[in-house]
């Protein structure tokens, strides 16, 4: 495979196949393939993405970075059951 930097700094090069078993290895990279890779070298870049979107998250609800997810799923619902009105 050839790799082509990447417009957008921090992501990875694009790969682009040389010929048809590299195509095949390429069609196998998908999200959920490289979210299974969470946590190891190769996948730094989606961790420090991820990172980036769950403060981004928080901070438009106005909920510290840090909460524990027991009490995000608690704020929301509530947040969800105050929107929806009473008797819904």
């Amino acid at each position: 495979m050839d790799r082509v930097p990447e417009i957008v700094p921090g992501y990875p090069d694009r790969l682009i196949p040389k010929n048809e078993a590299a195509a095949a290895i390429l069609r196998r990279r998908t999200l959920t393939n490289l979210y299974n890779q969470r946590g190891t070298p190769e996948a730094a870049w989606l961790d420090s993405l991820q990172n980036a979107l769950d403060q981004a998250v928080a901070a438009a609800y106005g909920f510290p970075a840090s909460m524990p997810d027991e009490d995000i799923l608690s704020r929301l619902l509530a947040l969800n059951l105050a929107r929806a009105g009473p008797g819904r």
